[in-house]
């Protein structure tokens, strides 16, 4: 992707990063640094978070922690880095959530994506899934669509509001009524799934994949058309359901941290990551783990988020769907 630097200042506008200051990075960093999560620990921003803040601390000889403020549909996590201290040392596991589906779909968010947040880069562009128990539950998405037309009683589980206006999505555009059971973060949703307390979850795969590969879980379709090489039979759901209109439906995490952090400090976070992901081992580890490692420059970040924003604000208007 390239973005001239004329665009790139118009998007970000005057506040998104301030100027280049050299020293910064050559002592940076210097003590603890902490990545915001805004999500229970066990969830695939939770997992990506902390495999990153490994390696930044084995490479750098300085402890990185990873600190889980779950809330508010992120909100309570963005809002604490939003009023930390620019300097690098406080940063936010940002997800689709934080950055368009909030903005999309609440009034009086209590921080501004697009002003609040210097962006680092894209860590991770995710598949979600429909999933199911595998004992008892539907064999294709066909089968799941017949079943809740004939009980009128089934419930699904989802956690952020992408997958939970997916989850709307579908349903409108199957014709079905399926009851909501809303959950903080991944964890909680595969729970849910596993002790029966909802009949289907869409949600991340790397929650869920150790209990797909043990044979408990049964995902019946991916929510995107991109390749899953750790469930490569797994068919789209626009696919599965004839439905194109459900063509891309997953969400992505990226880094970013406090408006008005030198961009030196933020091009070295997004040197290090980049670096990360150029190793073989810790790129394999994270697709066995269900997530799918991306990054970019912090101009390619805010175009891509931007850009979603303007996608993700069309259709919540367009559907009609009300999510309190």
């Amino acid at each position: 992707m390239t973005v001239s630097r004329r665009t790139v200042l118009a998007a970000l506008g005057a506040s998104a990063l301030a100027p280049i200051r050299p020293a910064e990075a050559q002592t940076y960093p210097n003590r603890t640094i902490r990545i915001i999560v805004p999500f229970p620990a066990g969830g695939p921003t939770d997992i990506l978070s902390r495999v990153l803040a490994q390696k930044m601390s084995e490479d750098w000889g300085q402890a990185v922690v990873v600190e889980n403020r779950p809330g508010a549909d992120t909100a309570i996590g963005a809002v604490q880095v939003a009023k930390a201290p620019p300097d690098g040392y406080t940063l936010l596991a940002a997800m689709d959530t934080t950055m368009v589906m909030n903005p999309a779909t609440k009034t009086n968010l209590p921080y501004d994506p697009f002003k609040d947040f210097a962006p680092i880069t894209l860590a991770a562009k995710n598949t979600s899934l429909l999933t199911v128990r595998a004992q008892d539950g539907p064999k294709s998405i066909a089968d799941l669509i017949a079943r809740a037309k004939a009980s009128g009683k089934m419930n699904y589980g989802a956690g952020i509001i992408t997958t939970r206006l997916a989850g709307y999505m579908f349903n409108r555009a199957a014709g079905i009524d399926v009851q909501l059971i809303p959950y903080k973060g991944s964890a909680e949703v595969v729970q849910g799934l596993l002790t029966g307390a909802v009949d289907y979850i869409i949600d991340g795969v790397a929650s869920s994949l150790p209990l797909i590969k043990s044979g408990q879980f049964r995902a019946l379709a991916k929510l995107n058309n991109r390749p899953l090489p750790t469930l490569p039979d797994i068919q789209p759901l626009a696919e599965a359901a004839g439905m194109p209109e459900l063509e891309d439906m997953s969400s992505w995490i990226a880094l970013v941290a406090p408006a008005g952090t030198p961009r030196a400090i933020v091009d070295r976070l997004q040197s290090k990551v980049a670096a990360i992901y150029a190793d073989r081992t810790t790129h394999d580890k994270l697709i066995a783990a269900g997530l799918n490692p991306v990054s970019s420059t912090p101009e390619e970040f805010d175009a891509f988020f931007r850009k979603e924003a303007v996608r993700w604000a069309t259709a919540f208007k367009d559907s009609g769907i009300k999510l309190d």
